[in-house]
């Protein structure tokens, strides 16, 4: 598969490069998308909400009323989850809500994320660029050459750019990540990916392991 490259003025430099059939043109697995996005979106939650037992509420042990006749539900001390301020039962408690998930799927999810982008013809690839100063007025042109200023891109670079970052990270519907960094949910939630031409084969090393 080849796609042309593109300058930042958004103009065809005559170039084409190709993309690896063995990423971009494999039959999307659904499947192993599911469980990868699930994995980030897991590991996002900080899983700290935690509520107080019957054992951790501070109050007197003593009995408040006989255990049958009183013509209610039976209860003991002043903690009894039945008792309003008492305990809470199988409340929340402090977890981990990350899964396992084996490295061969994570790779092949991340493949057929890539390879819908590809069938979407969502996907660009720019000559290596950087920015002088940290301007938002500069990025904001680029996405205005690009055509793409109404949609949600993702701009993949080979390496931490700080200098770009900066220029970007005051527009809502623009992200810049490295291509090391590049994973499922990144790639699906955006319109259209903004590939540098010395990303492709930073992705393509780390997608053939």
């Amino acid at each position: 598969m080849e796609v042309s490259v593109l300058n930042i003025k958004g103009q065809d430099t005559g170039r084409k490069v190709s993309l690896n059939d063995a990423i971009y043109a494999i039959e999307p697995n659904d499947h192993a998308i599911y469980l990868d996005v699930k994995l980030i979106m897991a590991n996002q939650r900080q899983g700290t909400a935690k509520s107080k037992e019957r054992s951790e509420i501070a109050g007197s042990t003593r009995k408040l009323g006989r255990q049958k006749g009183g013509g209610g539900a039976r209860r003991g001390d002043i903690k009894s989850p039945v008792l309003v301020g008492g305990g809470r039962v199988f409340g929340p408690q402090p977890r981990d809500y990350g899964f396992k998930l084996n490295k061969k799927q994570r790779i092949l999810a991340r493949k057929s994320a890539l390879a819908y982008k590809a069938q979407e013809q969502a996907i660009l690839v720019v000559e290596d660029f950087t920015l002088e100063a940290p301007k938002t007025k500069s990025f904001v042109e680029i996405l205005n050459n690009l055509k793409i200023s109404d949609k949600k891109a993702l701009f993949v670079l080979p390496g931490t750019d700080k200098v770009v970052y900066l220029s970007s990270r005051n527009i809502e519907r623009v992200k810049v990540m490295a291509a090391s960094a590049l994973n499922t949910y990144r790639v699906l939630d955006a319109d259209v990916m903004v590939v540098s031409e010395s990303s492709l084969p930073v992705i393509e090393s780390n997608l053939n392991k």
